[in-house]
């Protein structure tokens, strides 16, 4: 676990920064960024601790709130996700994964599983990226047996990934086969922990060691903590503390692209359609990335973002150049999302709206 007190943007990941394709760049002047100070102060958009607007590569608004500053890691929770995944097309790049690969290979010592089932023995690196296993893990879903917060109440988080039954389709739910991109999406943390733990097992490191290596540390990412488990294993579905500025080089990092850390069709498939999100029309998945449509100038655009309770964010707009980071501590509140999509829609995309007309 690294505990480096710097934090350091990597220029050339900044200077890797396109022009948006639609030539239209997001701007606030003075007075704009102190009425949006002030809104995010009386508390608009909730228990917000930082915001990072990037344009074209280049911060247009940062501030922190809360007694925040530069230099706060932030709790931003499931945004972990995403990094596992960054994690996973890097293993890719290397050589010692595929999506295709049945992950089971990689716990013997579990085997055989409770409940044996072949359906076990198939599920892929791609059906944990796209949360869509074939296992009974829902984590929106208090009575779900796979629920997060049952996995925190045991010791070994694969044995209890592995011990969980078959998921059931009664008639009132679609099946994956009719469901689109023929998979049913159900939100899993410990699917993705399951996930960071192939990749540890496929690359010999550690998941956190070679996450930093591979990823983290090329940017300039070297302040950061890790949750860890009672068995020292990193949480690789959540809690790693991250400042905004190392948030903003991660969106970054997906907005530009960065061929020597991760090859460019990865990011692309990364930022593709392969699962559409249930009870959140329009909302589709992609490899542990949320789409959110959006639209301007009476055109509908795609953002991809990386989410986590409280309402913390990281998204980025490719078609105008824009990244956002906004970090929030309304942990398990009711308006946790909804303000983190207010604040898109009101301070973004209104403003991107504003330009075009």
């Amino acid at each position: 676990m690294s505990m480096i007190k710097s934090v350091v943007l990597t220029p050339v990941l900044f200077a890797l920064s396109l022009a948006p394709a639609l030539g239209q760049s997001l701007t606030l002047s003075d007075d704009e960024a102190a009425a949006l100070t002030a809104r995010i102060e009386d508390d608009t958009y909730g228990s917000v601790t930082s915001v990072l607007i990037l344009s074209d590569g280049q911060p247009v608004y940062e501030n922190y709130f809360a007694g925040a500053d530069a230099d706060t890691l932030h709790d931003t929770r499931s945004v972990t996700k995403t990094v596992t995944s960054m994690a996973v097309g890097a293993a890719i790049a290397d050589g010692r994964l595929s999506l295709d690969t049945p992950v089971a290979r990689y716990f013997p010592e579990l085997m055989p599983f409770d409940r044996p089932d072949a359906r076990k023995l198939a599920i892929t690196v791609e059906d944990l990226l796209t949360m869509s296993s074939p296992l009974e893990c829902n984590d929106w879903n208090e009575f779900s047996r796979g629920n997060e917060e049952r996995m925190y109440l045991v010791e070994d988080w694969s044995e209890f990934f592995w011990d969980l039954p078959v998921r059931g389709f009664p008639s009132w739910q679609t099946p994956p086969a009719d469901s689109p991109y023929g998979r049913a999406f159900s939100y899993c943390t410990a699917g993705v922990q399951l996930l960071g733990e192939v990749v540890g097992r496929a690359t010999g490191e550690a998941f956190t060691d070679y996450a930093e290596r591979r990823i983290l540390t090329p940017l300039g990412i070297e302040d950061l903590a890790w949750a860890m488990n009672g068995q020292g294993q990193a949480h690789m579905g959540g809690g790693l503390r991250l400042s905004a500025r190392s948030l903003g080089a991660l969106g970054e990092l997906y907005r530009t692209g960065s061929p020597d850390l991760l090859p460019d069709s990865w990011i692309a498939a990364s930022l593709d359609h392969h699962a559409s999100i249930p009870d959140t029309p329009g909302w589709e998945y992609g490899y542990l990335w949320w789409l959110m449509p959006y639209e301007v100038a009476g055109e509908t655009y795609w953002s991809a973002a990386m989410t986590g309770n409280g309402g913390n964010r990281v998204m980025i707009l490719p078609d105008f150049g824009v990244t956002l980071v906004f970090t929030n501590t309304d942990y398990n509140t009711r308006q946790m999302h909804q303000n983190a999509q207010a604040f898109f829609e009101t301070e973004v995309v209104a403003r991107l709206q504003e330009s075009a007309d």
